[in-house]
């Protein structure tokens, strides 16, 4: 909904005297603009009532100094004509049943008259004695046009892109965008959109619930995996506008499958890179606590949270463990609760928020989760073949400056095959270590005895990568190219037991 069809809505309520009218928002001052206008046009008159100041008009001239709550509300009750009262942070007063019990009383006879009450709160605490009474009101954040202004009105802001500086802003409000806009100009001459990533970060931090991750990474660091990697290349369109001027949905999400160590997690960080969005970690385990009732809550404002941060990632890093409780009954309920929220979500947001998904058991997936719908694809990621198993070498030792001596390519992908990515990380580094203990350079002589000395996880936990290798055969497709010119169970390896 946009903020003309939220003014229409409001302007509906107040006609229709509404006597209570609720609206949910951090931006006091967009709330007064449009209580403001529709005021004008109906000839009415407008006052404000603060804790410090009582009432004050439009022009912040004191009417009334009533400061107290249950003063304010004798005030409202006698002032006569047409009125529109708008009293911010008042909510804290409702926890208060003789307050509680005045306004009933107060909205009751205020359907006589042409006056209206609205409350501006950024969270709605509503009483259950008045939720019969009250019409809530969520005002939206800005949107694109509206944060386009903002934009124009900076000095030199067309030395900016303005098409990325308008989408990184989405999810701020007003005054977040003004400042954000105003310090990166300041800074840089510029606005730069890291510097709006970061005023998304302080958001994050400030919920407590979800993980701002740093993207440090991007794809070039990832060996193989192209078919993923294409995929999401792809889908990056999707938040663009073309895309939305040719009503293509937005992308849901993506549910990886794999092996411990391919790479799930480092993708995570990459495509945060390569779309240029925040990234944001879901740790299951700070939506579980002891309290009744708050997990459900944890939930909810982790979603509210990565919505205000839109468009954006979120990463939920094995997500069977976090979801391995919603078949039982064993918490009472709390984990099917916290499940149903979120799938609910997931099917009906709105919000651009990519979900990103990794999981190394799908046995502990609910099925619920995997049906058509939820996410846009589901990726196996397996052992990786001989081309990436080179490309992971050389990555590695790109990045850390090293060289092998004598390196053997076919000997290093003889005694490499079944590794992870992770565990040729781990053989390389091993080696290294012995080499720097000998002071000698690193060989392919020291390397070739760390690859014999792992033992991969393929090996240790045949039986159960067997089951996910199965599974994933008929349900996900493979994150990895099929290389031609190799034997048909290297071919199928990827997805064949």
């Amino acid at each position: 909904m946009s903020l003309d069809d939220t003014k229409t809505q409001l302007e509906i309520l107040i006609r229709a005297r509404y006597p209570l009218i609720y609206c949910t928002s951090f931006e006091e001052l967009r709330v007064e603009r449009m209580i403001q206008s529709i005021s004008e046009k109906r000839a009415s008159e407008f006052l404000i009532w603060t804790r410090t100041k009582g009432f004050i008009d439009s022009k912040g001239k004191v009417i009334e100094k009533a400061n107290a709550p249950d003063r304010a509300l004798q005030f409202i009750d006698e002032r006569k004509g047409t009125v529109t009262f708008l009293l911010k942070d008042f909510h804290p007063y409702l926890k208060d049943p003789g307050l509680v019990r005045k306004l009933r009383d107060l909205a009751r006879s205020l359907k006589l008259t042409k006056k209206n009450i609205v409350f501006v709160s950024p969270s709605p605490t509503i009483p259950p004695e008045l939720s019969k009474e009250l019409a809530i009101l969520d005002i939206p954040l800005p949107n694109r046009m509206e944060i386009g202004e903002i934009f124009d009105r900076i000095p030199g802001a067309k030395n900016s892109n303005r098409v990325d500086c308008v989408e990184g802003a989405l999810g701020l409000c007003e005054e977040e965008i003004e400042n954000v806009f105003a310090k990166s100009f300041v800074e840089n001459g510029k606005i730069d959109v890291e510097d709006i990533l970061k005023e998304k970060r302080q958001i994050v931090q400030k919920a407590g619930i979800l993980d701002f991750v740093q993207n440090q990474s991007n794809f070039e660091t990832i060996g193989g995996l192209e078919n993923l990697k294409d995929w999401l290349v792809r889908r990056k369109l999707g938040f663009s506008a073309e895309a939305r001027s040719i009503n293509l949905p937005t992308p849901k999400g993506i549910l990886l499958v794999g092996l411990p160590g391919c790479g799930k997690s480092l993708t995570a960080t990459c495509l945060s890179d390569a779309w240029k969005m925040p990234l944001l970690r879901l740790d299951m385990g700070k939506i579980f606590s002891g309290l009744v009732g708050s997990s459900e809550e944890n939930m909810r404002l982790a979603i509210k949270t990565a919505e205000s941060v839109a468009p954006c990632i979120l990463w939920m890093d094995e997500i069977e463990k976090g979801l391995s409780g919603t078949s039982g009954s064993s918490d009472g309920g709390t984990s099917s609760r916290v499940f149903g929220t979120f799938l609910t979500w997931m099917q009906e947001k709105k919000k651009p928020v990519f979900v990103f998904a990794t999981a190394n058991d799908v046995s502990g997936l609910p099925p619920e989760l995997l049906r058509k719908g939820r996410f846009d694809e589901i990726f196996f990621l397996d052992s990786p073949n001989e081309k990436e198993r080179y490309e992971i070498l050389m990555i590695h030792l790109k990045k850390r400056d090293w060289e092998i001596k004598d390196f053997d390519k076919n000997r290093y992908l003889r005694l490499s095959e079944q590794f992870t990515g992770a565990e040729l990380e781990q053989a390389l580094i091993d080696a290294k270590y012995e080499s720097f203990f000998q002071k000698k350079e690193l060989s392919m002589d020291f390397l070739s005895r760390s690859l014999t000395n792992t033992v991969p996880l393929s090996r240790t936990m045949k039986e159960k990568i067997e089951a996910i290798r199965s599974w994933a055969k008929q349900r996900a497709v493979p994150a990895s190219h099929v290389e031609s010119g190799k034997s048909e169970k290297e071919q199928v390896r990827a997805l064949e037991v």
